[in-house]
């Protein structure tokens, strides 16, 4: 009887989809204000005097918490001591706290002299809660991809893994396309968009706790297995088992070096279609949102796809290739038509559809599920050194090689930045990414991981 239950409820598409369906509307507003302010860049040098490199503070300060004090560590460990219910509505809580201390920076007009720990208190404030907001949004983050394997391992587990990433980058398609929009019909209000956002967050958590009555009904249905409580028992020492682990490694670092090429790429990207391509601050950020909106089909395409077929290992190298050579373009200064600016960022979605779809279901290939918490957590660790250091090199290195440019714009003068530099250095991270995902490939066919077999078990 108790297996039949199990089957009817892990086995059923409709329970296993909808759970999925749910869970991907907090992730969507999550993502949606990871990305809000991007568009918003010239407005911000314009109305309230920002630097590049202020801006640059700004974005890097999504990893400070996650980085520095360890809290995506510690929320992966919490992740699989306390379980799914518990580590997600905490971090929907955290997202939604760490929004409204942004919103309360942008939206207050502060003395000129303010200062906080050396930095002008209005972007040491919005950091702040950027920063606190950086710990929720990962944890999230984890937390989805263990109920996606929970769900759907031995199922459409890659498909389901690039649907709910194709969800959550609706919400990046709106953050580059819908804030100057916002801000323009609000009188140039730049809190408006965040307004918005953090409404979205509030349902977000709403959302996620009517999950956890749903998560509840699965767990009551495996109760009775003799090996669900040791199958789920974390133990500290698996730590140590994951850090040895050559296959984690490499994942963890191709993770960091293809992340890092695009979604500080993004952060920068309609400022890039104001000062390289001629384009309109108003349509600026849409260019950039036909990123997201390639990745809505492609995503699970390209996951349904390994689960039938296999090939991820390939996949991901094919993927991290396509970064060299779209960024390689973006770097050269006479390529300036802003048409080629629509076909590399449809490209670049290409890739970015290629290689989540294979990287994440490969996670749970080569690291046991009782450990996938804080193995998700590590990895995302790893990341948020690229999402917190590259924003803020690529800002210094901005103002370094535009010297007066910042100062000019504040003034009200029509100057531009020189982008050749900063694209540079996202095509260098790709190249690393290239070589990467082939010792991944070489350690999957030396481990048998089964990196390019399929997932779907028949």
């Amino acid at each position: 009887m108790t297996a039949a239950i199990q089957k009817s409820l892990r086995d059923s598409k409709a329970a296993r989809w909808s759970a999925l369906g749910i869970i991907s509307i907090t992730m969507f507003a999550g993502y949606m204000l990871t990305d809000i302010m991007s568009p918003l860049k010239p407005m911000l040098e314009s109305e309230f005097g920002w630097s590049s490199t202020e801006y640059g503070i700004f974005t890097s300060a999504y990893g400070w918490l996650n980085v520095f004090f360890l809290l995506l560590i510690f929320g992966g460990i919490i992740l699989d001591k306390m379980g799914v219910r518990f580590t997600g509505l905490m971090a929907s809580g955290i997202m939604v706290l760490g929004a409204g201390i942004k919103y309360y920076a942008i939206s207050t007009t502060f003395a000129p002299d303010a200062m906080i720990f050396g930095l002008r208190m209005q972007v040491a404030i919005a950091a702040g809660g950027f920063a606190i907001f950086g710990v929720g949004v990962e944890i999230a983050g984890i937390t989805v991809s263990k109920i996606i394997v929970k769900w759907f391992k031995g199922h459409e587990m890659a498909l389901a893994m690039g649907m709910q990433m194709a969800v959550a980058r609706m919400g990046t398609l709106l953050a580059m396309a819908a804030p100057v929009p916002i801000a323009t019909y609000f009188n140039n209000s730049i809190s408006a968009p965040i307004a918005f956002t953090l409404v979205l967050l509030v349902i977000g958590f709403i959302a996620f706790f009517l999950y956890t009555f749903m998560d509840k009904k699965l767990d009551a249905s495996v109760a009775t297995n003799n090996n669900a409580a040791s199958e789920d028992e974390f133990k500290f020492s698996d730590i140590g088992l994951i850090m040895k682990n050559k296959g984690f490694w490499l994942i963890a670092f191709l993770c960091v070096l293809f992340y890092s090429s695009v979604f500080p790429f993004l952060k920068y990207a309609a400022d890039l279609m104001v000062n390289k391509y001629e384009v309109t601050q108003d349509l600026a950020g849409l260019i950039p949102s036909l990123l997201p909106l390639g990745t809505l089909f492609l995503t699970p395409l390209f996951g349904s796809i390994y689960d039938k077929k296999g090939k991820g290992a390939t996949m991901m190298i094919i993927g991290s290739f396509m970064l060299v050579v779209i960024h390689g373009i973006f770097s050269l200064p006479f390529v300036n038509f802003w048409l080629v600016a629509v076909v590399l960022v449809l490209l670049l979605g290409v890739a970015l559809s290629l290689v989540p779809s294979a990287m994440w279901p490969s996670v749970a290939k080569i690291i046991p599920e009782k450990q996938l918490g804080t193995a998700f957590s590590l990895i995302f660790w790893i990341q948020n050194w690229g999402l917190m250091g590259v924003p803020l090199l690529i800002g210094i290195v901005l103002d370094k090689t535009n010297p007066g440019v910042a100062a000019a714009k504040a003034a009200g003068e029509e100057v531009s930045y020189n982008y050749t530099i900063p694209m540079m250095i996202f095509a260098m991270f790709g190249i690393l990414a290239v070589f990467v995902a082939y010792l991944l490939k070489l350690e999957d066919k030396k481990k048998g991981y089964g990196l390019e077999l399929p997932n779907i078990q028949d």
